[in-house]
């Protein structure tokens, strides 16, 4: 295994696709995540993080959809949905390139 922290960070940022395309902010990591966790020194544990984060980031949307309608809440939910989503990327690319261990708050474990 090789120490690539360049692409760890690049994995980390490809979540931001989503704010440019409208999608890509879980294809790319994932595919990246696959080809390479057996190459690339802690890409197994940080894109595991990443796809569990995205994948929360999803359910929390799809439960803030219904609460636009029942209490209008979802409006704020879905705004700081895209605070976190736009932030936690960047912070997170930040700790993987000076090597330390990057965590995603309120994550499901859907992959261990």
């Amino acid at each position: 295994m090789r120490k690539d922290n360049q692409l760890l960070v690049v994995t980390h940022l490809s979540q931001l696709l989503t704010f440019v395309t409208g999608f890509g902010g879980l294809i790319v990591p994932l595919i990246l995540w696959a080809t390479q966790k057996d190459k690339v020194l802690q890409m197994d544990e940080q894109g595991k993080r990443i796809v569990n984060f995205q994948l929360s980031l999803i359910i929390y949307a799809i439960i803030c959809i219904p609460a636009i309608l029942l209490l209008g809440l979802g409006i704020i939910g879905l705004i700081v949905i895209g605070f976190i989503s736009l932030i936690f990327p960047i912070i997170n690319a930040i700790k993987a390139n000076n090597g330390e261990s990057p965590t995603y708050p309120l994550s499901f474990n859907f992959i261990s």
